[in-house]
């Protein structure tokens, strides 16, 4: 029976691909925090780990008649990303796949008219920094990852959905599995004019208001006390304030760990930091010893 050994929501802000040299220019002479957490999460979480794949919620890659999730044996090359060229460009990437996970993912759907899902391995399917920047620091040559497109037309209970169903399918296999949440929090950015004087990560002057930072700040109180239960309560105040993909990349992870009844504590690998008018922050949820709901029953 498989199993998901973990999970995190991470930032995958183009900040962290930039030159050290360059991101301690524009933070004022200091480390932004992510670039350590992500390798923290190296060192201390998936070295230790060993997962068979990672599944990564990537809000960079939007959906809109269906779910997609990557079914390639294998994908290789160079990204460029069409936003941000100058801070990632020519990135080599050779990404392991697992099509037997993906195929048994969209299996789920089968028999049912209230969700549809696509397990893709079309050769010329684009690649999003969501994935490439987190596998650029996480990834190895020994564990497949699967990325999963964020729809932009799903309410939260079609998230929710569908990530119980992603729970189901690992349960259903023999995979030892990490879930990532690739994306930030509250994703609302400075005027064109304006991003040059807001590139480092205090928010204090640095995010896009103090109701961003509030809303943000009390989503976050909740995951570090594992009360996943008030932040999906939460998400139609939330998303007045314009979470990254809807917050679809939490609520896709938090549904296959058990939704509502999830009660892992989130722990913190970076501090919460701005970039340019958003929320970004590390945060990831250990498996507890007798399951996620923290009664005895895993997801």
């Amino acid at each position: 029976m498989g199993e998901v050994v973990g999970a995190g929501l991470v930032a995958h802000v183009p900040t962290v691909m930039l030159p050290e040299e360059v991101r301690l220019e524009i933070n004022e002479g200091s480390e932004i925090s992510l670039v350590p957490g992500l390798h923290r999460l190296r060192s201390e979480v998936m070295d230790r780990l060993h997962p068979d794949v990672v599944i990564i919620f990537d809000t960079h890659w939007e959906s809109t008649f269906e779910h997609i999730v990557t079914s390639h044996e294998r994908r290789q090359g160079h990204f460029t990303s069409h936003e941000l060229p100058r801070g990632m460009s020519a990135i080599p990437y050779d990404i392991p796949g697992d099509p037997g996970l993906a195929r048994a993912i969209a299996h789920q759907a089968e028999g049912r008219d209230d969700i549809w899902i696509l397990a893709c391995d079309d050769p010329y399917l684009p690649i999003f920094y969501g994935t490439i920047n987190i596998w650029t620091f996480l990834g190895d040559p020994a564990t497949a990852w699967i990325s999963v497109a964020v729809n932009q037309t799903c309410t939260t209970e079609d998230f929710l959905l569908f990530g119980e169903l992603i729970g189901n399918a690992i349960a259903a296999t023999d995979r030892r599995v990490v879930l990532l949440a690739s994306g930030g929090m509250t994703h609302r950015f400075f005027r064109f004019r304006e991003l040059r004087q807001h590139e480092a990560s205090d928010p204090s002057r640095n995010l896009i208001s103090p109701e961003a930072w509030a809303a943000d700040r009390h989503v976050l109180d909740m995951l570090e006390k594992g009360d996943h239960a008030g932040a999906i309560d939460w998400m139609p105040e939330y998303r007045k304030h314009a979470p990254e993909g809807k917050f679809g990349h939490y609520l896709m992870m938090a549904a296959a760990i058990g939704g509502s009844r999830c009660q892992a504590p989130g722990e913190l690998f970076s501090e919460y930091e701005a970039s340019v008018g958003t929320g970004q922050v590390h945060v990831w949820f250990e498996r507890p010893g007798d399951g996620w709901t923290g009664k005895g029953t895993a997801a």
